[in-house]
């Protein structure tokens, strides 16, 4: 294969030492398995995506957004659709290739056709679709459409990297920071607690249970989800909702408070290494699919875990007796 040129639609995505961003196996089957991997460890990370069919590599010590244009304007310019996951980096970029590109950028799609793309907008409330009648750029919302189907291994072509300068002023890493597991994109995080309606007793403060639920996984570097019973009650904001109608994950590990394991909620899990369910009811599908069972009343189970971590609850959210799975 040579580089990329006259294809309908291309992947792009950046890398830093072979770590694949939130949402790039997403956008690469958006793309239809074709695929350009830009950054450090390219190799690597190429070989994790399980949805790429065609794959180019393009090897760079610098991922500054201006210095990566100049190198990709030319491989693109045949690219009618150039799809990026909206990750830091992608947002970083998309916005100077459309313009380096002379193209439209349509930021945040959930859904991208050759002649429409649909954008979410308003927290998800608002879904938009807008005509594509000529090249343009797109950022492709992680957890958008779930788990892609894998397909057979790709060919992997190496391009070669053009010393290029960058055009203008360019941005400048100082420090690559962890994110706060409280606040952490859902599709990223490796270690989720979530939640479902069985964690929050009769009379108790649903918002101030899901807080503590926050805290006590935070204080075991995991970030907090939740079914759709539990945003829709407002207890927990729309986009820590885990399913099909939410934040599509995979996390390592997955440990469910009173969730009953609705196939809408287990349809957004991906494939989780470990599953721990914590449930009065044994029979319930989310313990039936777990690795451990813990056959206990959730509210009880997490200030159990609070008080042991050291995480103090608001009186709100102390339990007030047993609460089933709902």
């Amino acid at each position: 294969m040579t580089a990329p040129a006259d294809i309908p639609v291309l992947a792009v995505v950046v890398v830093r030492e072979g770590e694949l961003p939130a949402g790039a196996e997403e956008t690469v089957a958006e793309a239809g398995g074709a695929v350009l991997v830009v950054g450090s460890g390219t190799s690597e990370a190429a070989g994790g995506l399980a949805s790429a069919s065609r794959v180019w590599v393009l090897e760079r010590s610098c991922v500054a957004p201006a210095a990566l244009t100049g190198a990709l304007a030319h491989i693109l310019a045949g690219v009618d659709m150039v799809l990026l996951p909206a990750s830091p980096d992608g947002r970083d970029l998309a916005p100077r290739l459309a313009v380096a590109l002379g193209r439209a950028l349509l930021a945040g799609a959930v859904r991208c056709a050759p002649d429409e793309v649909e954008l979410t907008r308003l927290d998800d409330r608002l879904s938009l679709r807008v005509a594509v009648d000529g090249p343009v750029v797109v950022t492709v919302q992680p957890g958008s459409r779930g788990r892609p189907e894998p397909v057979a291994p790709a060919q992997v072509t190496a391009l070669l990297s053009s010393a290029e300068p960058a055009a203008g002023p360019d941005a400048e890493s100082l420090e690559v920071l962890q994110p706060e597991p409280s606040t952490a994109d859902l599709a990223e995080a490796r270690r989720i607690f979530g939640a479902g309606a069985g964690l929050v007793p009769a009379g108790a403060d649903g918002a101030a249970v899901m807080r503590l639920l926050t805290d006590v996984a935070a204080a075991l570097a995991a970030s907090a989800g939740a079914t759709r019973v539990v945003t829709d009650a407002g207890w927990m904001s729309y986009d820590r909702q885990i399913g099909t109608t939410g934040v599509a994950v995979n996390p390592e590990l997955y440990v469910a408070f009173g969730v009953s394991g609705a196939a809408q909620h287990v349809g957004g899990l991906g494939a989780p290494e470990h599953v721990v369910s914590v449930n009065t009811d044994p029979s319930c599908p989310m313990t039936l699919m777990a690795d451990l069972g813990i056959v206990a009343d959730a509210p009880a189970v997490l200030a159990e875990l609070a008080e042991r971590l050291g995480v103090t609850a608001t009186p709100a959210a102390q339990p007030e007796g047993a609460s089933h799975a709902r």
